[in-house]
């Protein structure tokens, strides 16, 4: 097997699982330690993979990589409709939430639409589109002006405009990534700056986040996780995850099945 070919074939190995370990390698392809190590080096310099320990993890994405909402909306489904559905159970009738744009906050969104007298504020033309297609005589949605992103969120000066001044009971953040060291965080600058806006305009904030978003981080912080009153994941977010976004958040709130039916039966 040529180089070329075995690279390639480590670079599926590790896209398919994740991770690959030089030691098994070495048996799979029957070449040295120091020809995969070689190889691993090679992928890592064209940004294809990280080495690591003993072996190479799948490639991160950048801090400033922002993908579509299209290509959003199709990842962790069933983890995000398990967040929306018990996200719902915080919204209750004549108050006013604000929903910041993503595709959890989305599905959320949809699940609002027959909450009566409901005050709804949002950056995301997406969710506006979800209360438009439901009208309510007894609701009202504002959604700001600005500029638009790959994510259909409105941001920058005028969004922030709309937004000071407002007063909200909860506000319901989409993140693009969560971690120790850098919060909340989003790869647009302008959003960032947005959703500093909406988290200062409200009395409570909810992050609904499935556990992919952990570990992610984004090139600017919207928040610490210190200032979420409430986080709600998956039964996905790992152990070591879920310690510490107890110890820093007001509450962790893990959303699956299980939970659900608990939930269901008080």
């Amino acid at each position: 097997m040529l180089a070329q070919q075995r690279q390639q074939a480590i670079l599926d190995r590790v896209r398919a699982s994740g991770g690959v370990r030089v030691a098994d390698l070495v048996r799979e392809f029957g070449v040295s330690d120091m020809t995969i190590r070689r190889d691993l080096e090679v992928l890592a310099e064209r940004g294809l993979l990280e080495k690591v320990h003993g072996g190479a993890t799948a490639a991160g994405p950048g801090s400033t990589e922002e993908p579509g909402f299209a290509a959003k909306s199709v990842r962790q489904q069933a983890e995000k409709e398990a967040i929306a559905r018990r996200a719902a159970l915080l919204v209750r009738p004549g108050t006013a939430v604000a929903l910041s744009a993503g595709t959890t906050t989305w599905t959320l969104a949809r699940l609002l639409v027959d909450v009566p007298e409901l005050t709804v504020i949002t950056n995301s033309i997406r969710i506006a589109e979800v209360f438009h297609r439901s009208p309510r005589a007894d609701r009202t949605v504002i959604l700001t002006g600005g500029v638009r992103t790959p994510s259909d969120a409105l941001v920058g000066p005028v969004a922030v405009a709309a937004i000071r001044g407002l007063h909200v009971d909860t506000l319901f953040l989409g993140v693009h990534g969560m971690s120790p060291r850098a919060g909340f965080t989003t790869p647009n600058l302008l959003e960032a700056e947005t959703d500093r806006a909406l988290v200062a305009s409200a009395h409570r904030l909810v992050v609904p986040a499935d556990h992919s978003k952990w570990g992610t981080v984004g090139i600017s912080t919207i928040a610490a996780l210190s200032e979420a009153h409430v986080i709600i994941s998956d039964p996905g977010l790992p152990e070591d995850a879920r310690e510490e976004l107890s110890a820093q958040a007001g509450e962790l709130v893990i959303a699956g099945p299980e939970e659900e039916s608990r939930v269901a039966e008080r």
